[in-house]
């Protein structure tokens, strides 16, 4: 069980002077009446083990961000099925037997998504094929996608998500940066980093026939796909509303130890994160 006086929490990663989660954080603790303390903490994956050694019973729970989700996973005693499909790990609760380890990526997704009211989806498409994207490939099987178009530079990379689709009943069929023969799609999720360059041609190909876009960096906006979205007069959303969502289930798992359990003043906390992130990030 854990421990009632573990007090101390911090999200790690490398960079991470841009993270908003200890403003997310602080402001749900303070609705909740947490005497909790959430700071960050530059993590590369070579330090993470004698970091996480180095924590002690004081110590509740982490989050994790690139490019620690696989060293997390490997961490975990023990893993929800998100993370086990996923490979990625960013959440950990510091339990006496071990870490525990918890994707709240996926949920995020999901939830930010319904905010936008898209509850269900039979086709999709996702810009990018790194490890964001196979948690954004779960989210679209949760919501029902049957067909996943992955658009990717190098048709190699597509393959470990064609083997998870498999698993999850999805089709997944590799696409090409092209300015034409794309399918109609009513969702594109981006997982590009935000500073990855797009030519416009293809950009406005790929915003002609997405429908929403929901492009998971909130660092660096606009994003070369966000724009071609405004250019063509489509809805484009940034990941400020992954980040929000996500983070509601970790402080769930932080308290409850279960992403499914809901908070007391669960949705007082959610509105004093929502406000938190309409103030701008400290320099």
């Amino acid at each position: 069980m854990l421990n009632p006086a573990a007090a101390h929490l911090e999200v790690w990663g490398d960079p991470i002077a841009h993270s908003r989660s200890p403003q997310l954080h602080a402001a749900a603790y303070d609705v909740l009446g947490l005497d909790w303390s959430y700071g960050r903490r530059r993590v590369d994956e070579t330090s993470f083990a004698a970091e996480l050694a180095g924590l002690d019973a004081t110590w509740r729970g982490l989050s994790l961000t690139m490019p620690l989700k696989g060293v997390a996973h490997a961490a975990a005693v023990n893993r929800d099925r998100r993370a086990e499909l996923t490979g990625a790990v960013n959440t950990l609760l510091l339990d006496p037997d071990g870490p525990r380890g918890f994707n709240t990526d996926v949920g995020g997704i999901v939830r930010a998504l319904a905010d936008d009211g898209v509850t269900a989806v039979p086709r999709a498409r996702i810009v990018g094929a790194g490890a964001t994207a196979t948690s954004a490939l779960v989210a679209l099987g949760e919501l029902g996608a049957e067909a996943v178009d992955v658009v990717a530079r190098r048709p190699e990379a597509v393959e470990p998500l064609a083997a998870l689709g498999g698993r999850l009943g999805i089709k997944v069929i590799a696409a090409p940066f092209a300015a034409s023969g794309h399918h109609d799609v009513p969702l594109t999720i981006a997982t590009l980093p935000g500073d990855a360059p797009v030519r416009d041609a293809a950009a406005d190909a790929l915003a002609r026939t997405g429908g929403l876009l929901l492009d998971v960096v909130y660092g660096h906006w606009p994003t070369s796909l966000s724009a071609a979205w405004e250019r063509a007069g489509g809805t484009a959303r940034s990941g400020l509303g992954m980040l929000l969502h996500q983070a509601l289930l970790q402080i769930r798992i932080f308290r409850h130890g279960d992403p499914d359990a809901p908070l007391d003043a669960e949705s007082e906390a959610l509105e004093a994160m929502r406000r938190a992130l309409e103030t701008p990030a400290a320099a």
